[in-house]
């Protein structure tokens, strides 16, 4: 037989003692209570504290036949150079881009989102500035926040650590959907500039500049123009408005959004069958960061272009007609494109897609 001692009076076991702090969770809703009433649409239902989102589905009634996309994705060891840096309002921006930028590559609309945080311990102030940057960049998605989750996981997470993930849901017309089946011979691939690392291949990145090279975060980096903390933690850039805005104003066959696998292989999820694509890498420069990751780590031209997007985020795929409307269209809304390439018949070429020459200087 076991036995027990007794605990002593007024020292019985709580949520609390356990390390889950219920007091803090409260405060961390409401000093995000903010920035969440930002992130709304006018189909938006309820707010902030209920135990689902709504959203009213009546504006579907004017689509012929709507099809719902759903997409979710997180954002990777970044959020490692987050808390290392105690900067914590911009991961919530790469999160929602991840998410909404594979929803506009069929060619939806992202309507709304939802987000779950766990975190070692709820630090009010750190998960409204993570939610402030998850309601801004829904703002610049054009969807709604419309819910989400905190848990405080103590024993799996360290006070200072946390993940972040979402959930997102888009809506396009049947009809209307984008991909492999409307790409054609003499289609042009148009590439969408990077704003940076984007929010994949982070642990080849901190593997290269931390482990091998001993760089610190606050070291300033002629090469960057600021420190290699800031140039990490440059926000993902969110193309899934202007991708909209093409697909009103032109015809557009197919989006790829160029996260892990890089280039070449998000490329190939939209090429069909017995059709390839060339990419000629002389028609852009990649940022100091990419050849700067290459030339610490010792890294093969390869293996980062199979790692990193190498300054392209997006690609559109357009008939040869649309090129100039392409081009103009993204110039007009700040985004840096480019022809960097073309559809052929593939022939005996076993690839789906093809980098070419070298990149330009």
């Amino acid at each position: 037989m076991t036995s027990t001692n007794p605990t002593p009076a007024g020292q019985g076991a709580s949520y609390a003692a356990a390390g889950v702090d219920i007091e803090a969770g409260d405060r961390a809703v409401t000093l995000m209570k903010e920035w969440v009433g930002k992130a709304r649409r006018p189909e938006s239902i309820g707010t902030l504290g209920g135990f689902a989102g709504l959203f009213d589905a009546s504006a579907l009634k004017g689509y012929r036949r709507p099809l719902l996309a759903s997409a979710t994705d997180g954002v990777g060891t970044k959020v490692a150079v987050a808390q290392r840096m105690g900067v914590h309002d911009t991961i919530g921006h790469d999160l929602v881009a991840m998410v909404v930028d594979d929803l506009v590559v069929c060619g939806a609309e992202p309507l709304f989102m939802t987000d779950y945080i766990s975190v070692g311990k709820v630090v009010p102030e750190r998960v409204a500035s993570i939610v402030k940057g998850i309601a801004e960049g829904c703002v610049l998605a054009g969807c709604a926040l419309v819910g989400g989750e905190t848990a405080e996981h103590p024993g799996l997470m360290g006070p200072d650590e946390y993940d972040v993930a979402g959930a997102g849901t888009g809506v396009v017309e049947a009809d209307e959907i984008l991909g492999a089946d409307r790409i054609r011979p003499g289609d042009a691939v148009v590439a969408m500039g990077a704003s940076g690392l984007h929010s994949n291949g982070y642990s080849l990145v901190r593997h290269v500049f931390f482990d091998r090279a001993g760089w610190s975060l606050d070291r300033h980096v002629e090469d960057f123009g600021r420190t290699l903390g800031e140039e990490l933690l440059e926000p993902t850039k969110i193309y899934s408005l202007d991708c909209l805005a093409l697909t009103r104003a032109t015809e557009v066959h197919a989006f790829s959004h160029i996260t892990g696998g890089g280039l070449a292989g998000n490329l190939a999820r939209v090429v069909p069958d017995g059709l390839h694509a060339t990419v000629d890498r002389s028609t852009w420069s990649p940022a100091a960061v990419f050849r700067t990751v290459g030339e610490l780590g010792g890294v093969e031209r390869a293996e980062l272009e199979k790692t990193l997007n190498m300054g392209v985020g997006m690609v559109a795929v357009v008939p040869p007609e649309s090129v100039g409307a392409t081009l103009s269209l993204l110039g007009e809304r700040g985004v840096d494109a480019w022809v960097a390439g073309e559809v052929s018949e593939r022939g005996d070429r076993g690839e789906a897609v093809a980098l070419t020459g070298d990149y330009g200087g």
